[in-house]
């Protein structure tokens, strides 16, 4: 009977010590930033280099947001090919800071949920607003149940097709004989 008591006793403190445990907080996005002077300084930059910005919506509290956010950290090829192309600005959206009045400057971005995606051009104009769920892989794991995340292909189809570049009518100007 001591044994059995005393072993409720430890079942009992570990499960006390571990539900009070907490869990380390994620500080990817900011919610005291000044949103609207952080894109004021990317619209700039991006003018300056011939480059569009590359807004991601969301916050701390959205594990979608945070696995993008670790996907393009962890995936060199779509890390370089997003900075090459893009300056990057993180729009906080928080029950601290919502940024209503930038998110409506940015047309409402947060209709399609989080993590949101909005293109820049270098004049600060909305060029795209894309919906992440359309960048989910359509992967399905060995237990038949699609995987969770984003897919690398379907987010460099998205970028490609929204760089300065891709968008520039001289890209398509047919080249004089």
């Amino acid at each position: 009977m001591k044994r059995l008591f005393t072993l409720l006793a430890a079942v009992l403190i570990s499960t006390t010590a571990f539900s009070q445990a907490k869990k380390e907080a994620v500080h990817i996005y900011n919610p005291q930033a000044n949103a609207k002077a952080d894109l004021a300084a990317a619209v700039s930059k991006a003018a300056k280099e011939n480059k569009h910005v590359l807004v991601q919506v969301g916050g701390n509290w959205c594990t979608w947001c945070i696995a993008f956010h670790n996907l393009v950290d962890s995936t060199a090829t779509l890390k370089k090919y997003i900075n090459d192309n893009f300056e990057t600005v993180l729009v906080n959206y928080s029950p601290e800071n919502k940024n209503e009045a930038v998110l409506a400057d940015l047309g409402y971005p947060q209709r399609f949920g989080f993590p949101v995606f909005v293109v820049l051009d270098g004049k600060g104009k909305v060029l795209h607003i894309e919906n992440s769920a359309y960048l989910e892989t359509d992967e399905v794991g060995a237990n038949g149940k699609k995987k969770l995340g984003h897919d690398v292909k379907k987010i460099n189809s998205f970028l490609k097709g929204w760089t300065s570049a891709a968008i520039s009518p001289k890209t398509y100007e047919t080249k004089a004989k």
